[in-house]
């Protein structure tokens, strides 16, 4: 709708299906690749500048596999995460993990936004001016008869830059219960028999607050 090349992958779809999504996304036929935790963790592709989780993963091994599809092959890339206040513990897990604090962000504005845009509009008809264009010179002149260069620019940059005016609507969806930290040998973050279980820091008191009852054995 906004004017992106984008597609996505999951578990049902034939292997046919997706080879032929990443065979596009690979040529650079697409912008935007849209994945799930299963599609995502055996991607290799070079060249991918940004991965971003739409959902925090809740185990932070997928978190790694998610954020290595980027940064391949010596070059650089980002990794950005939407994190809901609720979710703030699945976070702090995965800077746990990877010894690594998450910088916040904030979103652009209207007007950063739209700077960008014109960025890569201009950069689009840079790339469009280095053919030969001899052949569109009646059309042009037609043109410039009835509107001025200016009033043309601009035109082309609106239709390069996709500015236009989507509403997207966006269900809203609680995070599934923090579980605290995983441990080994139980990938649902839950305590072995044989041990005390300990959430984050923090969370244990707000789970009392909240009615949570946190049940552990001592070893």
């Amino acid at each position: 709708a906004r004017g992106y090349n984008a597609a996505g992958i999951h578990g049902d779809l034939t292997q046919a299906r997706r080879m032929q999504v990443l065979k596009r996304f690979k040529e650079g036929k697409l912008d935007i690749l849209v994945a799930t935790d299963v599609a995502a963790r055996g991607l290799d592709i070079s060249g991918v500048t940004h991965v971003y989780n739409y959902d925090i993963p809740q185990d932070p091994d997928s978190y790694v596999h998610r954020i290595g599809r980027t940064g391949r092959a010596g070059k650089s890339g980002m990794s950005v995460t939407f994190v809901t206040p609720n979710e703030i513990g699945y976070m702090r897990t995965i800077e746990d993990l990877t010894k690594k604090k998450m910088s916040p962000l904030r979103p652009p504005t209207d007007a950063q936004a739209f700077a960008g845009q014109m960025k890569q509009a201009v950069l689009k008809v840079d790339d469009l001016l280095s053919g030969d264009l001899s052949k569109y010179d009646e059309a042009a002149e037609k043109l410039l008869e009835n509107y001025s260069a200016e009033d043309i620019a601009a035109a082309l940059l609106k239709e390069l830059s996709n500015d236009s005016e989507v509403k997207v609507t966006i269900t809203p969806e609680k995070p599934l219960p923090y579980r605290g930290k995983r441990r080994s040998g139980n990938s649902h973050g839950r305590s072995s028999r044989n041990k005390n279980f300990k959430g984050k820091r923090g969370f244990d008191r707000k789970k009392r607050k909240s009615g949570f009852k946190i049940r552990g054995r001592k070893g």
